[in-house]
């Protein structure tokens, strides 16, 4: 399994990111347009990943709902059919919710910066710091730290849960 570190925080503006992350990316930002549909599952959760008709990914994943940096375990595997693979999922698990984002993605070292607009709930700013295979956590949770010092996430703003949570409650 994949793994990672992640943080996501609450922000009024991306304005102020942009200005911090625009000098230390590795290029120009990408902008993607989301469908998140979870279904059902044993443990952790189950996503399927919809970027467009002919695009898409399943993700299983286990995190802590947990405020500041922590660990996401992770497998994808991607599809060219994602509205069938939606339909097959939700007959054989049912679903618990759809999230709808434009995600603006900017690159600095090994981290994924994204920048979210999420559908009813407002903007975000998400930190992914991929780790090697056999890394320590740890050095994944100093580097997003870092990165949050330097593109101005104060802590008070982060948030422990997922989107989908943040939507159902």
């Amino acid at each position: 399994m994949a793994r990672n570190v992640e943080i996501k925080a609450t922000v009024d503006d991306f304005a102020p990111v942009v200005r911090a992350v625009e000098p230390i990316a590795a290029g120009a930002p990408a902008l993607i347009v989301q469908e998140d549909t979870f279904f059902r599952c044993g443990h952790g959760r189950l996503k399927l990943r919809k970027f467009s008709a002919t695009s898409g990914e399943l993700i299983h994943y286990e995190r802590a709902d947990q405020t500041g940096p922590k660990e996401s375990r992770y497998t994808k595997a991607a599809t060219s059919e994602p509205d069938r693979l939606r339909d097959a999922l939700a007959a054989a698990n049912g679903t618990i919710g759809v999230v709808r984002k434009r995600r603006t993605l900017y690159i600095v070292g090994r981290t994924r910066v994204h920048l979210d607009d999420v559908d009813g709930l407002g903007k975000f700013v998400e930190l992914e710091v991929a780790l090697d295979d056999g890394e320590s956590t740890d050095a994944g949770i100093t580097e997003a730290r870092r990165l949050m010092t330097t593109l101005g996430i104060a802590q008070d703003r982060l948030v422990s849960h997922a989107y989908l949570d943040l939507l159902t409650r």
